[in-house]
């Protein structure tokens, strides 16, 4: 999210990006989901891929409107001033930006989910779970989990980066150098912290005959059953996954940009 851009601009780049970003990396979601679920695992490329629609719309629609708020935050902090964004300043307006996009994100994810476990195209998907009950099921733990996964691949990747090539100057001595313990970092921060709110959140959307799983909290205390670790299943495949969107997304934000918007960055 660019303070070059604006809404409309950013929003572009954001859809951009997170369209590209699903469709590499959709069976690292598919893997993790059936894993915190219960689910066996299929490498079939046809299940691998199942719901990746919903997930490209999801996640282009998500980035797009993270992009956006995003950046319209950060130049109401930085209300025409020419500087960089203190660290509270980039965090805080990474995770409100997240929120917001979870009110798109979760009901996209809830079809995915379906898809995963029920197989159908999105259309059917749809008309099968399109109630306020079901649409707003597992909102809490995406609102949360968006919030941190936007602070991890919008705002911790710039400030890591930026220390970096401050402290290490010889070392990082451009940002591609610094890009990859920035994408660690930040895949690091936005999934542990967040996984035991996306496990809840999966554990919901999967059922929503609510045969197993009712609301937040009853969720999270029949999951806290088997143990604390049971709110990381599937944390390998989300970290992997994670590191490699955020250093997908870090560095095709910074070419998006400029090669669809070259007078903005002149």
């Amino acid at each position: 999210m660019s303070t070059k851009l604006n809404e409309l601009q950013n929003a572009t780049v954001g859809m951009t990006v997170g369209v590209i970003e699903v469709l590499c990396l959709q069976p690292f979601n598919y893997c993790k989901n059936m894993i915190q679920q219960g689910q066996p695992l299929s490498f079939d490329p046809r299940k691998l891929y199942r719901g990746v629609g919903a997930n490209a719309i999801n996640m282009g629609s998500c980035t797009m409107i993270q992009f956006s708020v995003g950046g319209s935050l950060k130049k109401m902090v930085l209300g025409g001033e020419d500087r960089q964004l203190k660290t509270h300043e980039e965090m805080g307006t990474g995770i409100a930006a997240g929120v917001v996009s979870a009110l798109v994100g979760s009901p996209l994810e809830l079809i995915m989910i379906q898809q995963q476990r029920k197989g159908g195209n999105s259309v059917e998907t749809f008309k099968s779970i399109a109630t306020p009950n079901n649409f707003l099921r597992g909102f809490i733990g995406a609102a949360v989990r968006e919030g941190l996964w936007t602070c991890g691949y919008l705002s911790i990747p710039p400030i890591v980066r930026r220390n970096l090539r401050e402290m290490y100057p010889d070392k990082f001595d451009s940002d591609a150098k610094a890009r990859v313990p920035a994408a660690l970092l930040g895949g690091l921060f936005a999934c542990y912290l967040t996984q035991p709110f996306d496990t809840v959140k999966t554990c919901m959307q999967g059922d929503i005959e609510r045969e197993t799983y009712g609301t937040f909290t009853e969720t999270a205390k029949k999951i806290s059953q088997d143990g604390f670790t049971a709110f990381y299943r599937g944390a390998t495949f989300r970290y992997g996954r994670m590191v490699c969107a955020v250093f997908m997304m870090d560095t095709l934000q910074q070419m998006v940009g400029p090669l669809l918007y070259p007078n903005a960055f002149k």
